[in-house]
């Protein structure tokens, strides 16, 4: 099994006080990996270090040969600043970026694909509009049309769904299974139990250190949710908007 991504013995946090203690596994290649676990279990710090934003204080993180600029990184929309004057069709382009460099112009073919990009999203015709003026489910939807364009073979999301209505969430999760069905690999972070056991095959159950990881149905097992949140029998969870798309 060839791995997209491969931790080693990883710990990293911030200033001295890890958030990911040991981490050791692996992200197979054209896989659909969820990460779940309580506030503060490391899971964005997880994303960050595989991103290099953050250096491991221990271990290492292989790429298998995958550039850091190959990697797409969707934070949480409360780490963006939707006060910068910039428009939805410039938000998408920025996923050009690699083709046209820093300076370079940006291409009509690029154009057009952010276009497209938009228009896969249900943004059809937004591109003028301010991302000031979006709701928070239309910018996660301008989001993903940026990752669109950076056409990437490993994409991580962190709380991709967080905040937003049901009807989004059903059709970004489309998006998130069509670049699973294209070949990539993708690492979502989540916290919503329902729709991972219904859309996710493998699952990171992360509590600082690993609780459980691989395929879903054991990871989630309730023995392991009783050790990463000294979770009750019975916790009530959302529907999985997933097979409600499945069954359109």
């Amino acid at each position: 099994m060839t791995a997209a991504v491969r931790l080693r013995d990883v710990t990293a946090g911030y200033d001295r006080r890890p958030a990911i203690h040991h981490l050791t596994g692996l992200f197979p290649a054209r896989s659909l990996h969820a990460v779940v676990g309580p506030n503060g279990a490391g899971k964005s710090t997880l994303l960050k270090t595989i991103m290099g934003l953050i250096a491991p204080d221990t271990g290492s993180v292989d790429l298998n040969g995958l550039r850091r600029d190959e990697i797409a990184y969707l934070p949480q929309q409360a780490e963006l600043d939707r006060t910068f004057p910039i428009s939805v069709a410039d938000v998408v382009l920025l996923g050009a970026w690699r083709r046209a460099g820093a300076f370079g112009a940006v291409a009509r073919r690029d154009r057009l694909a952010a276009e497209r990009a938009l228009g896969a999203v249900g943004l059809e015709g937004f591109g003028r509009r301010g991302v000031g003026s979006l709701s928070v489910g239309q910018l996660q939807r301008v989001l993903f049309a940026r990752i669109i364009l950076q056409d990437c073979p490993l994409i991580l999301l962190d709380e991709p769904f967080a905040g937003i209505d049901a009807p989004t969430v059903t059709d970004l999760m489309g998006v998130v299974r069509r670049w699973h069905d294209e070949g990539r690999t993708v690492v979502a972070v989540l916290h919503d139990l329902e729709m991972v056991r219904a859309c996710f095959p493998s699952t990171l159950l992360l509590a600082r250190s690993a609780i459980a990881w691989g395929e879903t149905r054991g990871a989630l097992r309730q023995d392991n949710l009783l050790r990463a949140w000294g979770m009750p029998q019975g916790w009530d969870e959302q529907a999985a908007p997933c097979q409600v798309a499945r069954s359109a």
